[in-house]
């Protein structure tokens, strides 16, 4: 149902009392109003209505009847989804306003008259103007005109077919892929870097988009190059400015001309682009006469051959400047006169004088330069002349008298062959056929881009294929082969040979390419900058931002500037050959990655991969792009190096410093497609101990604030890894998901960000658990995937358990290492996590002592060569300790554990302590008799949750009851005897107790079990406790002494080994960075684990950085190779 504006002026910015007005009395509203920002979510919203229902602003929609549409009955199921989830009819009517057009050339048009168009909301442009034309213009041009000629002389009709197909295959391979690519969504204006970024990531997106500026860049000084050599060959050869030495490339006079010609065209540009737009269907008027004359020239010379001659002498081919009689005589009234060429090779123009050896043994041959094509000249052309380089061309069926010193002061009559190597003539020959991407840029202006671009650039290519070829045939078939090689044309009298060809006459060649060129030129240096803007707009390379920025009117200026500079470049090499293979390596780069782009998408499948065009294959896509690779390498070797190094840098240029963009790239389906196969080829086997290295879970705890409490557990995991293997940093969050599921994002957020500052490399994760215990349990459980799971978990050590105010932090310790021992996986944990170096420190000096003292598969020694690994410990030294016992031989012990470690190759010290039996000593009693005290306080405190809620209860009944039975009778019946309690301060005590024990149970960390009573004074506490108590028959727990004799003897053997052990051990390492230990293991007993606390401490004590190591319980190091 259509829905009828009437649209006035408005004002941008309305009160909400106007918006109120307009809402309730139907008043027409504003295109501001009706289509908002992007930051409105895309998405049309009405005014608030002045009561503030939140119910009305719905997106999508526009209208109040709309409005009333939806608040009745037809999709209220839905209307608490509308915020993320639209209508679809309200998607539909935006997706039919929508419009791909960026700003381009026709907003800059608009800027530049100071006149806005009205916006045509379905671009008009079809397959023939606007892609087919485009890519005809681009890929015709200034190889066609100036070299083809010479490439079929010196290359021979059958391997110039050979070049000329190469390279029509593999643009022809490209534009398929090309258009499978364009037809997958929209591609806005943008072209090749658009589709490479978006299909390959920013990564190679950015490096290929430079490539292909740098390669429009120097098309833009190849073709400035060609219309110089043009104008100072052809059209004005005496306004040459420097004397340059005969049959050279005139360097100077080109760098001097072109310089100027690319100032003048940069002009152009900037003033304003509709004028190279209006003349751009002048130059390709230019370019298709100028075909045309070539093959009406050909035409005809089946007909009658054009009376073009050229001058041999012996079987050398001269240049015929001026050259009016080909003879070295004539008669002249009956007079034997000399002729010009004559008074070239000899000292003076008598018929006495001296001459050249040659020029004297061999005679003069006239020929002609077009036999025509029915000439049977084609046989003669079908192989090149491969001959060496700066060799006097010679025609091959004529014989001619060698002279026996050969002179140089005569050379410069002759023409000299120049580059002669056929890998050379490939990369000479390539840039004629790029230009496949100007359908694809002007995707943004086409009526059905996805229809146009597939048919317009593929017959575009077979089109300019097919002139291609025929133009080859047809040189070769109607044009001696000693004029194709004749590069600039000296021997038909400084005329183009093309031009010799066509018909009526040579100058519609020579103006029709100079004008060629100049269009192409200027199509250069208004399409480079342009895509360095949206290279530098993207922002992923930052050091290019600049670059986006440019007039009011959205003209790259900057950019134009950096390309005038970069085409100056290509304009001082001053040779059109020289700067040929340079734009090839970059268009062949950019052509490559299309191809590796189409392949990638199609075999990666993904859901997202639907084009419309159907006729490609990823084979081939990979053809294309072998063949892509195989032209650069061939064309110039070097050449191919330089560029892949260029965009090797870019890539790693923007890996590290660039921004972070998603764009859904292949890259990143084909590395989950990897990382799915290497995780599958894992579970096949199991692990082999030598690629068994310390794949980590590292658990950190969060503070109040979500931030980590020790990030130096992070900066030993970085230097224990040192960015090998598996990392996962978790930390557990007590609660729900659904009441804490901002908290999980923020802690992860902030897991991250400490990750990423301590250098540590791998992934992390929150788990919110209604417990810390449960949640730790799901990690160890849970975390990895497949193949990639940790085996080792690394915590630090709950340093503040004794203060603690309850007990779950030793329990959840404890049940943490029964848990990573019963699932078969090592720990680590560190004592004085915070006291451990930065990943900016250097120890300079010192040793990481280990303490062997019993086999737990060899971690303890891998830990300490890993960790020397990095930086911070590199200079430590290690140092292993082992405990002898009275019957054990110690020297053999030595030299046996040195063997092993010199078969394991790791370099240490190795010392053996004795320990003698002894009798347990009176500071061992005393230790296990504070520990089993300790114990058994905690147990008496440790009321369970009913127990203190009975409590509580008891306590205000009672407190409640005294003040009744005062009141009512006024005797002292209370149990707290003149000390009563009043009503509404039991209630206080009452709430206060109750909100702490609550408060304590949620937090995990409440008051102490004894605190509920901490309201009262300290004499009410004592009597109250005491009365409740001796009902239950419970001693009082301070006047617990129990003898040395009492004590469990399990306990005391225990402390006696945890303090000899101390003992020695702080008397070796004491002043050591770091030690090592065999961490024991919790007593299967549950009722044992407060002392086994207090066993690892006492085992710890006097020691600054320590490192618990319990193993695995398999082998994780060999002495095999």
């Amino acid at each position: 149902m259509p829905t009828n504006f009437t649209v006035v002026p408005v004002d941008d910015v309305e009160d909400k009392s106007n918006a109120g007005a307009e809402a309730e009395g139907s008043k027409p509203a504003g295109l501001g109003k009706l289509f908002g920002d992007q930051e409105d979510a895309d998405s049309f919203q009405r005014a608030p209505s002045g009561d503030g229902s939140h119910g009305e602003s719905e997106p999508f929609l526009n209208s109040d009847d709309d409005r009333e549409n939806y608040e009745g009955k037809n999709m209220a199921l839905f209307e608490e989804e509308m915020d993320s989830a639209p209508m679809v009819s309200s998607l539909l009517n935006k997706l039919a306003n929508y419009t791909n057009l960026t700003q381009g050339v026709r907003e800059h048009e608009e800027a530049e008259d100071g006149v806005t168009r009205v916006a045509v909301m379905v671009p008009q442009m079809g397959t023939l103007i606007g892609v087919y034309l485009p890519c005809m213009q681009n890929i015709l041009g200034v190889i066609l005109f100036l070299r083809l000629t010479w490439i079929v002389g010196t290359a021979g009709i059958l391997k110039s077919l050979a070049i000329v197909s190469m390279c029509c295959i593999c643009t022809l391979l490209t534009a398929i892929s090309m258009s499978a690519i364009a037809t997958n969504g929209v591609v806005p204006a943008g072209g090749s870097y658009y589709m490479i970024s978006r299909s390959l990531g920013p990564e190679f997106g950015g490096a290929v988009g430079l490539c292909f500026y740098l390669g429009t860049t120097f098309a833009g000084s190849l073709y400035i190059l060609g219309t110089i050599e043009i104008l100072l060959r052809y059209i004005v050869p005496t306004a040459i400015v420097f004397e340059e030495i005969s049959d050279g490339p005139m360097p100077n006079n080109m760098r001097i001309y072109g310089t100027g010609c690319l100032i003048l065209m940069a002009l152009v540009v900037f003033v304003g682009v509709k004028y190279v737009n209006k003349l751009s269907l002048v130059f390709l008027s230019c370019v298709v006469l100028s075909i045309l004359a070539t093959y009406a020239g050909v035409i005809k010379t089946a007909i009658e051959p054009p009376e073009s001659n050229i001058c041999l002498l012996g079987n050398r081919s001269l240049k015929n400047e001026k050259l009016y009689t080909c003879a070295k005589t004539e008669t002249v009234k009956n007079i034997t006169v000399t002729t010009k060429l004559w008074s070239m090779f000899c000292d003076s123009q008598y018929p006495n004088a001296t001459c050249d050896e040659y020029f004297a043994a061999n005679d003069v041959t006239e020929i002609r330069a077009i036999p025509g094509l029915l000439s049977g000249v084609i046989k003669d052309n079908l192989w090149g002349e491969h001959d060496v380089e700066r060799k006097v061309i010679e025609k091959k069926n004529l014989t001619s008298v060698p002279a026996q010193v050969p002179s140089t002061d005569k050379e410069a009559n002759y023409i000299f062959n120049d580059i002669v190597a056929f890998t050379l003539l490939v990369g000479i020959y390539f840039p004629s056929v790029t230009g496949i991407m100007a359908g694809s840029n002007r995707s943004g202006d086409l009526r059905d881009a996805q229809k146009s671009i597939p048919t317009g650039t593929i017959l575009a290519i077979l089109t300019t294929s097919f002139i291609y070829i025929s133009c080859v045939i047809m040189f070769g078939a109607c044009i001696e082969g000693v004029v194709l090689r004749d590069k600039f044309g000296y021997s038909v009298n400084n005329k183009p040979v093309i031009g010799v060809l066509a018909w009526p006459s040579p100058w519609v060649i020579v103006i029709g390419s100079f004008f060629s060129c100049c269009g192409a030129g200027l199509q250069s240096l208004t399409g480079a900058p342009r895509l360095l803007q949206a290279i530098a707009r993207d922002g992923i390379i930052p050091f290019l931002q600049v670059f986006g920025h440019g007039k009011a009117n959205g003209e790259p200026t900057w950019a134009l500037l950096l390309t005038v500079g970069i085409c100056e470049i290509g304009i001082l090499i001053a040779s059109l050959d020289h700067v040929a293979p340079i734009l090839s390596m970059f268009f062949l780069m950019c052509y490559l990655f299309v191809n590796l782009a189409c392949a990638v998408q199609t075999l990666l499948r993904t859901p997202n991969w639907r084009p419309r065009f159907k006729f490609y294959h990823w084979t081939l896509s990979f053809l294309g792009m072998s063949l892509c690779l195989s032209l650069m390498f061939v064309s110039s070797w070097y050449y191919a190096l330089v560029a892949m190094v260029i965009a090797g840098c870019i890539y790693k240029y923007i890996e590290y410093r660039g921004a972070v963009k998603e764009w859904g790239d292949g890259i990143r389906g084909l590395s989950l497609n990897a990382a799915r196969y290497a995780l599958i080829r894992l579970e096949e086997a199991p692990l082999h101990t030598k690629n068994w290295r310390p794949q980590l879970l590292v658990l950190c705890k969060l503070t109040p604030d979500l931030v980590v409490k020790h990030p130096r557990l992070l900066s030993f995991t970085t230097q224990l890894k040192a960015g090998n293997g598996l990392t996962i940093v978790s930390s557990v969050l007590e609660g729900t998901y659904m009441t804490r599921e901002d908290d999980a994002k923020t802690g992860e957020q902030n897991l991250k960000a400490a990750m990423t500052a301590q250098r540590t490399k791998g992934f992390s994760h929150v788990v919110v658990s209604s417990s810390l215990r449960d949640g730790f349990s799901i990690l160890i459980q849970s975390a990895g995937l497949g193949g990639m799971k940790h085996n080792t978990v690394l915590m630090a050590w709950p340093a503040g358990w004794k203060q603690a105010r309850d007990s779950s932090a030793r329990r959840n310790f404890i049940e943490t290492v029964r848990e990573t021992t019963a699932a078969h996986q090592a720990l680590l944990v560190a004592k004085n996590i915070d006291r451990f170096p930065d990943n900016q420190e250097r120890l300079k000096e010192g040793t990481i002592d280990v303490w062997w003292i019993v086999h737990d598969g060899g971690l303890l020694m891998l830990l300490p060569f890993l960790l020397s690994q990095h930086k911070v410990w590199r200079k430590c030294r290690m140092r292993i300790f082992t405990v002898a016992q009275m019957d054990d031989n110690s020297i053999q012990m030595k030299k046996d554990l040195q063997m092993f470690l010199y078969h394991l190759r790791l370099d240490a010290v190795v010392e053996v302590v004795e320990m003698h039996d002894s009798d347990i000593s009176a500071f061992t009693y005393e230790k296990t008799l504070v520990m089993e005290q300790r114990s058994q306080m905690l147990k008496q405190m440790q009321l369970s949750r009913t127990e203190r809620e009975r409590e509580i209860q008891s306590i205000t009944d009672i407190s409640r009851g005294s003040i009744k039975r005062k009141k009512s009778s006024g005797a002292d019946a209370s149990p707290f005897n003149t000390q009563c309690i009043p009503e509404d301060e039991a209630q206080l005590i009452h709430d206060r107790n109750t909100a702490s024990h609550f408060s304590a149970n949620d937090k995990a960390a409440g008051a102490s079990p004894d605190g509920v009573h901490m309201t009262w004074t300290k004499e009410k506490l004592l009597h109250e406790r005491n009365k409740n108590r001796e009902g239950m028959g419970v001693k009082d727990m301070f006047n617990m002494r129990p003898e040395w004799e009492n004590l469990n003897q399990s306990n005391v053997r225990r402390m006696h080994t945890a303090v000899r052990l101390n003992e020695v051990v702080v008397k070796k390492s004491r002043n050591s960075q770091l030690v090592l230990l065999n961490m024991p293991g919790p007593p299967k007993n549950k009722k044992g684990d407060e002392n086994y606390m207090e066993f690892l401490e006492v085992l710890m004590e006097g020691l600054d950085r320590v490192l618990l190591v319990r193993g695995g319980g398999r082998e994780v190091i060999t002495i095999y190779s």
